[in-house]
This record gives structure tokens, sequence and C-alpha cells, in this order.
């Protein structure tokens, strides 16, 4: 049997949250693996030459959802690995935390068949692979963090006025 040649990839992505009343949302999108095969993933993409980690991160989920964002701040980082075309790759997503600042959820690109806005309680049971699924889950621990006002945004607090513990 052939041995397969090793690679590293590195991506960076979002998180993009907003509230609807009390309840965190953030934005997800389908891709379609094959006719009849699809995937539920967090925005996310390769990073174009010169470009930083948070320059991808923006134009990604920009151009995956429709969505203007805003970096919060940097949140974590998944790891997987994956064959293509026979290399095994070992791939790196530096994910942000993002907040909404305009843009149409309608003006997505062909990378995702569709996007929309769930609740973060959703993500566990809608998400495909169990890497975001547990991010997810860590980043709503994060946003459920002391009330956020204008001098805690100064200090990195992620929550949102109002929202919180």
């Amino acid at each position: 049997m052939a041995r397969l040649r090793a690679s590293t990839a590195t991506s960076a992505g979002g998180i993009v949250v907003r509230y609807q009343g009390e309840t965190p949302q953030l934005v997800v999108g389908c891709r379609r693996r094959d006719r009849d095969i699809v995937t539920w993933t967090l925005p996310k993409g390769t990073p174009d030459p010169g470009e930083t980690r948070e320059q991808t991160a923006v134009r990604e989920v920009q151009e995956e959802t429709g969505l203007e964002v805003r970096i919060r701040r940097p949140f974590d980082s998944i790891e997987y690995t994956f064959v293509q075309r026979g290399t095994r790759i070992h791939k790196t997503v530096h994910y942000y935390l993002m907040d909404e600042t305009g843009g149409d959820l309608d003006r997505h690109d062909h990378e995702f068949e569709s996007v929309r806005w769930i609740d973060f309680e959703e993500a566990q049971g809608l998400l495909t692979f169990e890497t975001e699924r547990a991010l997810v889950a860590r980043a709503a621990a994060a946003i459920e963090g002391p009330h956020e006002d204008e001098s805690s945004r100064a200090t990195g607090s992620i929550a949102p006025a109002g929202h919180g513990a």
C-alpha cells in the first residue's frame, strides 16, 4: 500500500454572535458535499498571500455569509486531519468571536448553499463536526460572562450590554 504524503494547512474563521432578545445566536452555513450529503459548518477559509489571520477571518466570514463583521477578540483553534488527493493534511483553524455590523445573509457566496442564524443551543444538534460543536459550546460559555459596558469593551469582556450571567 502506498504511503500518503503529509502536509499542513491553516485557515481562519469566525463565530459571529448576535442576540434575539436575551438569546445568543450564531451564523452557520450548509455545504453540499454530494447529491445526498450536506454539512453544517462555521464560516472559515484559507489565507490569501500576505493576509493576517484576522484579515482572513473577516474576509472569509464576509464572503461566505454575506455579513459585514468586526472581530471582538481571538477565541480558540481547532485541529483535524483529512486526506485529499493522496495527501494526509493536518489542518489548524483559528477562530475569532465576531459581531455583525451590517450585510445580508442573502448575499453569501457560492461556497455555502444556505446560511442562517441559529440559537447556540441548536448548534450541538446541527453542526456536522464534533470539533466545531465543542468550539461552539466553549464560545457559548464564554459569552455568558459578565455584563459588558463601555469600560469592559476596553478590557476585552465579550458579553454585550444587557446580556450575561
